[in-house]
């Protein structure tokens, strides 16, 4: 069983990784943001979102980056809780939302749980150490 603990952690990287990296084609410009969100964006709102795929790349590299180096899995972890829960929160915050942000909700809660998983295949590789 221990041995497959790193694995889960791996995986569960994996997963955010894929989850924050997707939106990072949104750097291209108002076109491709148009495209992710289902919403025009122009102007200093484009420069915002195209920062915020930049953003997004860094959370998915960390996420990658900690695949390989294991001193990094927890705070590759912690960013990627961070960075879904307070979308999550600004959506509940909201209320209605478009279709769109409910579908990025979505993806981004079932990426919750499956990081979750891994953070308790983590906590437990330590515990068993």
């Amino acid at each position: 069983m221990t041995s497959v603990l790193p694995w889960i952690v791996r995986a569960s990287l994996l997963g955010v990784a894929l989850v924050h990296l997707a939106p990072t084609v949104g750097v291209l410009g108002p076109a491709s943001l148009a495209a992710l969100y289902g919403v025009p964006c122009e102007g200093d709102v484009a420069i915002l979102m195209r920062h915020r795929a930049v953003l997004f790349g860094i959370v998915g590299g960390l996420s990658l980056w900690a695949i390989g180096a294991p001193a990094l899995e927890v705070p590759a972890m912690a960013v990627g809780f961070v960075s879904m829960v307070s979308f999550l929160a600004l959506v509940a915050a909201q209320g209605a939302a478009g279709p769109m942000i409910r579908r990025i909700a979505l993806v981004d809660r079932v990426a919750l749980v499956w990081l979750s998983v891994g953070a308790a295949a983590r906590a437990a590789i330590a515990w068993l150490a």
